[in-house]
């Protein structure tokens, strides 16, 4: 082996590596000056983020914010309102524009700007947002002080504009979410581009909420100070403006511990006025604040409201004006033709002639008493009052319309109007007249009934004998009026009935027979209203109406025209108001005469005493009153003997007291009307039925005769008002055939000298001879009408 040095071999492992330039003192040096990286951080250091990574995070972040504005922007959708912001309450109003009621489960009336006062306009925003013209939909600064102060315990605030708080309140929730003010921001912004400042202030105003359940700045106008959003100054709408910040606590009535607080809050939106120049300092000096009603005119359905709701609106949808869903809907604001000093009259007379001498307690039959009442005016047929019953809540059937009462001897002026309509006779041939002589027997068949036979009873069983029909229809006698239909025919008296007012779907008026003149047909109160008023207006008909306007917003709903016909001719509604005269001044309707005023009119009662009705009029008013028995647990009809201590109910009672009352105060202070009356011709010649045994008599006799009966020729004149109906032969000027003169618009110049309608009486051309007068009246009668009727004034035709 040589001692030289071998030659090493390759390593079969990794090669040595070189060293790096870096890893030598002289490699990092030259790294520190080289300036080709930077070193490492380390240690804290490595914490703080470099000026790159702030500025891509900004850009990164813009990106987002920007990227997420426009994804919003594009994704959230002006929604459709929300339920409870459409909901508005449909205003009913008497014809003076006072409230009756609201009804709706909102209070809510929905107005235009217009129709808000300017005052009410600049306090909402002097109290909620003052730059709300001039600043965007939304205040990104607003917000962010208005979540820092809330953070910070200053107070929870919303930082919203009027048109985010319009959002909220229309669109969407009251939830306080991160949603909702995510979707309100960007519908604010969009709802900014697509309506005018006026339109968001004006939802803005008919959505907020201000205490006492009114939604909107009408309504809570109405419930703070009963008037309306146009009517407001500037003290009370910014009470109101205060209100939107705390409705509940704010309303000093139910808490008059805030009256403080309250007021500083009212005159911080007045001195924003000022400061906006909203405001004169001289207006702003001299106001004191202005305390709300303690109580103002409730809307609810109690005492008559609800009724003359529930009437209204059927009156609206049966006449084809309003729909039922439109009305659900509601915002209507209906006119009625209701008069409020009459209606609060009708109240009063119910309530002092029946319902306060009902003793509950100790009579039974007391618990069943119910009443209905409805008061036309005969020349326009306005609905102008209605009583319905003593209390919506208490007792829900309007009473003045059901139709489930028989009408009873009310009904038998219609049977006399329609025998001179169309000229009927007797069966032995004698014309009808006021005069004519019929058999009052009690329970006397009627003669010419091909159906079965027909007795009816008169009241009492009494028995009259021989009887003209004017006694009869004071005395109220059923044997003549049964016999009566059968000579005019029930299906012609139906058919008057019908023309004068009644309805043509009347229960029990289409196959009665001579029942029918006894009133078995149950119309309604407001129905024979409506009747009655036709022959107050000398037969001249046309449907009543109870609604005056009605508009939604600014749009007015078109109302159907109403239309007036001669139902029967003159003569036939003049004739049977000279008959019906009789009734109040010397038959059972005596207790009318506490009217006041000439009046005619007829009672009646219903089987077994379960109705009692007085239907009367002046020349200015109709109305109908009718007290009824119905069981309240049952909902039976029930008899009324004994009711208010009284062995009967019947129509000459409360209901005649009742109307007595009402048009006395009704028509207080309007001059008084006398009636002016155009007769059939020979009302007054006697009419006795025949003993010559010649013909058919009306008391059954088959002898004929028909002697005394009056010539029927027609003269060929026409009607005065010019209907071209043949009228009979007229008197001038209220004089009848007999030369006796009848009524004018001055009165009526009687035998004794007087006359009626001013301040003196009535009486007969002629006087008295014998045991009668000219007309062949008994010369008897009761005391006087409040000194302007004498017990001969009901010969005053």
């Amino acid at each position: 082996m040589s001692d030289e040095p071998q030659p090493q071999q390759p390593h079969r492992g990794r090669a040595p590596q070189e060293p790096q330039a870096g890893d030598t003192a002289e490699g990092k040096a030259e790294g520190r000056a080289g300036g080709g990286g930077r070193p490492r951080r380390t240690g804290w250091r490595r914490m703080i983020p470099t000026w790159r990574m702030v500025a891509g995070g900004f850009l990164v972040t813009a990106l987002l914010v920007v990227g997420g504005f426009f994804l919003g922007y594009h994704l959230v959708q002006i929604p459709a309102a929300n339920a409870l912001a459409t909901q508005q309450a449909n205003v009913y109003l008497y014809a003076d524009g006072s409230v009756i009621a609201r009804d709706g489960e909102v209070n809510r009336e929905n107005v235009t700007l217009s129709q808000i006062s300017e005052d009410a306009q600049h306090a909402i925003l002097a109290a909620e947002d003052r730059d709300f013209y001039t600043e965007s939909a939304v205040d990104p600064q607003a917000m962010v002080r208005a979540a820092w102060n809330t953070a910070t315990g200053k107070g929870k605030q919303s930082g919203s504009t009027i048109t985010q708080q319009y959002v909220k309140n229309y669109y969407l929730r009251q939830e306080q979410t991160v949603t909702r003010k995510v979707k309100e921001f960007f519908i604010s912004i969009k709802l900014d581009r697509e309506q005018s400042k006026e339109q968001i202030l004006e939802g803005y105003l008919n959505t907020s909420f201000f205490g006492r359940g009114a939604y909107g700045i009408q309504a809570a106008a109405h419930a703070y100070y009963d008037m309306d959003a146009s009517d407001l100054d500037a003290g009370r709408a910014a009470y109101l403006a205060a209100l939107v910040n705390a409705p509940s606590q704010y309303d000093v009535i139910t808490h008059p511990e805030n009256r403080g607080t309250v007021e500083d809050r009212w005159n911080y939106v007045l001195d924003g006025m000022v400061d906006e120049g909203w405001l004169s300092e001289g207006e702003r000096a001299g106001m004191t604040f202005p305390v709300p009603k303690e109580t103002t005119l409730s809307t609810g359905m109690s005492g008559q409201r609800g009724y003359i709701v529930n009437v209204v609106k059927q009156y609206l949808i049966e006449n084809d004006i309003v729909d039922e869903a439109s009305l659900d809907a509601g915002g209507y604001r209906v006119t009625t033709t209701l008069q409020k000093d009459k209606q609060d009259a009708f109240v009063a007379a119910v309530n002092d002639r029946l319902t306060d001498r009902l003793d509950p307690e100790n009579r039974k039959v007391d618990t069943y008493v119910r009443a209905g009442g409805a008061s036309v005016d005969p020349k326009t047929g306005e609905v102008v009052a209605m009583y319905n019953g003593i209390d919506y809540v208490k007792q829900y059937t309007p009473n003045a319309t059901r139709r489930d009462f028989q009408v009873g001897s009310a009904f038998k002026p219609f049977v006399f109007t329609s025998a001179i309509e169309n000229k009927s006779r007797t069966q032995d041939g004698r014309r009808i007249t006021p005069n004519t002589v019929y058999d009052g027997t009690s329970e006397r068949p009627v003669q010419g009934w091909p159906g079965a036979r027909y007795a009816p009873e008169n009241e009492d069983h009494r028995d009259y004998g021989d009887i003209t029909v004017r006694e009869a229809t004071d005395k109220s006698v059923n044997a003549v009026y049964a016999q009566m239909a059968v000579d005019v025919g029930p299906d012609r008296v139906r058919q008057t009935a019908i023309d004068l007012g009644l309805s043509r779907n009347t229960p029990s008026l289409d196959d009665a027979g001579p029942s029918i003149a006894l009133g078995v047909a149950t119309a309604s109160v407001l129905d024979m209203a409506e009747a009655y008023a036709t022959l107050a207006n000398h037969g001249k008909h046309g449907a009543y109406t109870m609604v005056d306007k009605v508009t939604r917003g600014t749009e007015t709903v078109d109302l159907p025209e109403r239309r007036t016909r001669q139902a029967v001719s003159r003569q036939a509604a003049d004739t049977t108001t000279a008959v019906l005269r009789g009734v109040v001044e010397n038959g059972t309707a005596t207790a009318a005469q506490t009217a006041g005023r000439p009046a005619a009119g007829k009672t009646g009662t219903a089987e077994e005493d379960t109705a009692a009705w007085f239907a009367g009029y002046t020349p200015d008013l109709a109305t109908v009153v009718a007290v009824m028995g119905q069981d309240p647990v049952t909902a039976g009809h029930k008899s009324l003997y004994g009711a208010l201590g009284l062995p009967r109910m019947n129509g000459g009672g409360a209901p005649a007291e009742i109307w007595g009352q009402y048009t006395r105060d009704a028509l207080k202070g309007q001059p008084v009307q006398a009636f002016n009356l155009r007769l059939q011709r020979g009302a007054w010649e006697s009419q006795s039925p025949t003993a010559s045994g010649t013909g058919p008599s009306s008391s059954g006799d088959p002898a004929g005769g028909g002697s005394q009966a009056p010539d029927d020729e027609d003269t060929g004149s026409r009607t005065p008002d010019g209907t071209g109906e043949p009228a009979e032969e007229e008197p001038t000027d209220g004089q009848d055939g007999n030369g006796t003169t009848g009524e004018t618009a001055d009165g009526d110049t009687g035998g004794d000298g007087t006359t009626e309608g001013g301040t003196a009486t009535g009486g007969d051309t002629g006087g008295d001879t014998g045991d009668g007068d000219a007309n062949g009246d008994d010369g008897t009668g009761p005391g006087s009408l409040t000194g302007t009727i004498t017990q001969n004034a009901r010969r005053a035709w």
